[in-house]
């Protein structure tokens, strides 16, 4: 008897490999599964503006980076004694403007010359609702926690979804290296702070925009992350404390699926390996000097050189 719907990804054509590089944009979730690939010692990036939820704001941040579009004073906000880029994460937020700039614009210059070699985009919408900030008449990505009278709030119109999804495209395929694969997912995350009702129309908004748009490109994709949270895993059991975000076994499943889909058979092997040495790089004891530990740590370096062997990349790093 079967006592749940699984819901199976595709088998894709092209493989992820393990000199691939992969840039990752967008929500929280966008941030989990580039961890996981870290993890797995694959070149990764991700999110060069910080967490980052509508795709007005991702294709925004795409076209900075593309055009290597650096900040200037003029371009930040001051709040709370800090001064604040409100298209980036409050993780940039400094109480001095050549911090600010310098993280930001660092940020730029690396994602950048990353992009110019990416061989995968993974990009992860969390919402269609969007701020603009009243005084300068902006759309954000972030509030920073500026009392919410200064912003207003609304649910991007479908003809901006798809502008914005396609126009992220458009600058990837020009940045990037011609057969770059751009997969786009949206997060399971529900944002239950815009209400349940409003979460749902917000997720379908984006599904409905992401495959109208990438059905026009064959080098597009859509990974069904949220339909396997909402579907697969539909239980409690597979989510934090707060009934909200999906756990680690939860994230695990699905980057299983998603590897089992799109990572060759060498870049399974590579992954898998290193998880095993991670794992094993974990293990404490309270004699260093033991014979039997010596002997552990040299066969455990043995693993990581016979792994460093198999790419050109530098991996395990210090």
């Amino acid at each position: 008897m079967k006592f749940r719907t699984e819901v199976n990804i595709n088998d894709s054509q092209k493989k992820i490999q393990v000199e691939d590089k992969i840039f990752s944009i967008g929500s929280c979730f966008a941030s989990e599964m580039s961890d996981l690939l870290a993890k797995g010692q694959l070149q990764t990036i991700n999110n060069p503006f910080g967490t980052i939820f509508n795709p007005f704001s991702i294709n925004s941040s795409v076209k900075k980076l593309h055009n290597a579009d650096f900040y200037k004073e003029d371009d930040l906000i001051t709040f709370n004694d800090e001064y604040i880029s409100l298209d980036h994460h409050t993780s940039f937020d400094t109480r001095y403007i050549h911090k600010t700039l310098d993280k930001i614009n660092a940020e730029i210059e690396k994602g950048n010359s990353f992009l110019q070699n990416s061989n995968w985009i993974i990009i992860t919408y969390g919402t269609s609702f969007i701020y603009e900030f009243v005084p300068k008449q902006k759309l954000v990505a972030n509030c920073h926690k500026i009392p919410q009278k200064f912003f207003e709030k609304r649910l991007l119109s479908h003809t901006e979804l798809t502008d914005s999804i396609q126009e992220t495209i458009l600058s990837l395929r020009d940045i990037c290296k011609d057969d770059v694969q751009i997969m786009f997912t949206v997060s399971p995350v529900r944002h239950t702070k815009d209400g349940m009702t409003e979460n749902m129309l917000s997720k379908s908004k984006l599904i409905t925009a992401v495959h109208e748009v990438i059905s026009m490109f064959e080098n597009c994709h859509y990974l069904p992350v949220y339909e396997i949270l909402m579907d697969d895993l539909r239980d409690y059991r597979f989510y934090k404390e707060d009934m909200i975000h999906p756990n680690g076994q939860a994230v695990h499943y699905i980057f299983e699926k998603f590897g089992e889909a799109y990572f060759s058979d060498e870049t399974k092997d590579f992954i898998k390996e290193n998880f095993k040495i991670i794992k094993a790089l974990e293990h404490k004891t309270s004699d260093e000097k033991d014979p039997k530990f010596i002997e552990f740590k040299e066969k455990l370096q043995e693993r990581i050189e016979a792994q460093k062997q198999k790419v050109k990349h530098s991996i395990f790093k210090v």
